[in-house]
């Protein structure tokens, strides 16, 4: 790769001239340039010109560049342009000159929680909106959160390490694309990444912040991703309030880390309970050298080629005013006459008329952006105040009351700012704007999609609204007892949200209904009477219900048919009762007693204990019994009459 100055002073594209180099790694170099078309500052990032022979890699970084570029968040880093020259590809983004957070940790400096928690929750804000959009940065790292002068942070080479990561070219030595000591455990596996790997980045990067300190470095790249695969987040004193957030952002496994949604949320709400942060100690980004003194005094000294130039910048209210004159040209080498004397004198003398003039129209230019300035100033200013949660009307209104324009942004997703309502502002609120000014509000569009869980497989109420919670959903449970025949009592049926079942997607928060079996509907006994019972048995038993035999006499039912069941048929009873099935055993007899040789006071007694009924005496009534009709030991109706003869 070309040495970083060789570059200094070229035009890319016809535009974009680079002024000085503000840093250089593996895989690019970048500059400080200047937008010559919009004359504005910006900063190009130009990447080994190893990249421009691989094909793979040029279409992959077109198709990052445009979709980075379509991304419009006030954390994520803008990319204006982007093209391809001798040197390789290259970027064009916007210049921030707070620098890095790696310029920062790398002066000793140890942020406090509330600075930690203030910009990281921008960072995460940043992330899950990208993440939305399909968008993984692969490779968070404090050289890739940037501020500017009010230290706002911006994300930057979103798209970059996925372009690198799809590419034939590798880092030298077989590294990884990405940086080892923030890769998440699954990169250290080399399986595929989503979100959460930018989440586990982020909590390292914040974890160094705090502690100065980086987790799980070890001497080498394969020991230190090693180190973090299944390894929960080591503990610190440094962590204070955000010990438990950070653990939970980290975790190994990418299934119970948390996503950027919630790391927002949780670093949010930390933030609320602690005083208002300190301003970051920012480091601006300052060009590293590539020229020495001697080489920067020569520049300085050597005349242009088309003669002297006067260039004057005045800050004006509505941005800088510049203008550029050109003095007489400088004669082509060789080409001036011998000089006497006496025609030196002169000579020096007329030679200072160019620089007097260029000196005089500068103070001209500077009179004229003066005026401008005085002339803007009278425009009145409006403080800005706090939109946040506040519908997108009021800021309209808000811009026609008081002469501001208004620029909505693409909305975001939040958790807690309903739909088409403000999730940020830029300015921020107490800022005070001339009147004519740009104020930009991102709405939002409301919360985010998260995976609803699974609830099949004889899950009850209590597990089903547990997996729920962790998944950052509601339960409702049960919201509906139907009777089924597949799923058990007590079992989940099934789930649902705004009257779609089982879904597998549900916005962030939202309220999932359960519907909970009550088992089996109930069930009408039949009517069996006069069957045999075992009819009657199989009967009830397709129905689901289980016969009891009880026999009982009946003089009206034949012996071996039902009598009735209890409950009696027709009766509505749960799946699976006991039901009594009434099986006649015929009418009930009774054995005539003997009385043979008995007075017939006494066998008037037996036949009455009996329950049957003496009839006439025939003989002597001090006789005996010598007979009876019916005989003993013959079977008749309760109640029958005995009819006895004595002697």
């Amino acid at each position: 790769m070309p040495l970083i100055s060789d570059s200094i002073g070229r035009v890319l594209g016809n535009r974009y001239r680079l002024i000085s180099a503000l840093g250089s790694g593996a895989s690019a170099h970048v500059y400080l340039a200047e937008d010559v078309t919009l004359q504005r500052l910006v900063a190009v990032k130009v990447l080994q010109p190893t990249f421009s022979r691989d094909e793979r890699f040029l279409r992959r970084f077109r198709a990052e560049a445009r979709a980075v570029a379509a991304l419009n968040h006030p954390h994520i880093l803008r990319v204006f342009d982007w093209g391809e020259d001798a040197d390789g590809p290259y970027l064009v983004v916007e210049h921030l000159g707070g620098g890095s957070l790696r310029n920062v940790l790398d002066r000793g400096v140890r942020l406090d929680p509330a600075q930690v928690a203030h910009f990281g929750t921008q960072v995460a804000d940043a992330l899950s909106y990208a993440h939305a959009r399909g968008l993984v940065h692969r490779d968070v790292k404090p050289a890739n959160l940037l501020f500017d002068e009010e230290g706002r942070v911006r994300v930057a080479d979103f798209g970059v390490a996925r372009a690198l990561a799809e590419a034939a070219w590798t880092e030298p030595a077989g590294a990884m694309v990405g940086t080892a000591r923030y890769a998440s455990p699954e990169q250290a596996e080399g399986h595929n990444v989503d979100g959460r790997a930018d989440v586990y980045g982020l909590a390292l990067v914040l974890y160094e912040a705090l502690t100065g300190e980086v987790p799980f470095t070890a001497d080498t790249t394969t020991a230190t991703l090693r180190a973090r695969i299944g390894a929960p987040l080591p503990r610190h004193p440094d962590l204070g309030p955000l010990d438990d957030v950070l653990a939970r952002a980290a975790a190994p496994d990418p299934h119970s880390r948390l996503d950027a949604v919630t790391l927002a949320e949780r670093l949010r709400a930390v933030a609320a309970t602690l005083a208002p942060p300190a301003p970051l100690p920012l480091a601006g980004p300052g060009p590293v050298g590539s020229f020495d003194e001697a080489t920067a005094t020569a520049m300085a000294m050597a005349p242009p080629a088309s003669g002297p130039t006067a260039t004057a910048t005045v800050a004006a209210a509505d941005g800088p005013v510049t203008a550029t004159l050109a003095a007489a040209p400088w004669p082509a080498t060789g080409t001036r006459p011998p000089m006497t004397a006496a025609r030196s004198s002169r000579s020096g003398r007329r030679r200072r008329w160019p620089w007097v003039t260029a000196a005089v129209v500068v103070a001209l230019l500077a009179a004229a952006a003066g005026w401008v300035v005085a002339t803007k100033a009278y425009l009145p200013s409006h403080r800005l105040p706090s939109l946040l949660g506040k519908p997108l009307t009021e800021a309209r209104d808000l811009a026609a009351s008081d002469h501001l324009a208004l620029a909505v942004a693409s909305p975001v997703h939040s958790t807690t700012i309903a739909s088409g309502s403000v999730v940020h502002q830029t300015p921020s609120p107490g800022t005070s704007v001339k009147q004519g000014s740009t104020f930009v509000v991102v709405p939002s569009e409301g919360p985010p999609s998260v995976p609803v869980p699974s609830l099949a497989g004889g899950i009850t109420c209590t597990v089903a609204e547990r997996l729920l919670t962790e998944a950052h959903l509601k339960a409702t449970c049960p919201a509906l007892l139907a009777f089924t025949d597949s799923v058990p009592a007590g079992d989940i049926i099934n789930w649902a949200y705004q009257n779609r079942l089982d879904p597998t997607q549900a916005p962030y928060g939202s309220t999932i209904g359960i519907a909970v079996s009550r088992g089996h509907a109930p069930v009408v006994v039949p009517t069996v009477k006069t069957q045999t019972y075992t009819a009657a048995a199989g009967a009830l038993k397709a129905l689901g219900l289980t016969a009891t035999q009880a026999q009982t006499y009946s003089t009206s039912v034949p012996s071996g048919q039902v009598i009735a069941t209890t409950p009696a048929s027709g009766a509505t009873v749960p799946y699976g009762s006991s039901v009594q099935v009434k099986v006649s055993k015929g009418p009930q007899t009774v054995l005539v007693p003997t009385v043979v040789n008995q007075s017939v006071a006494k066998a008037t007694a037996a036949i009455q204990k009996a329950g049957l009924t003496v009839g006439p005496v025939y003989g002597p009534q001090g006789g005996k019994v010598f007979t009876s009709v019916p005989l003993a030991g013959q079977q008749v109706k309760p109640g029958s009459t005995v009819t006895l003869y004595t002697q």
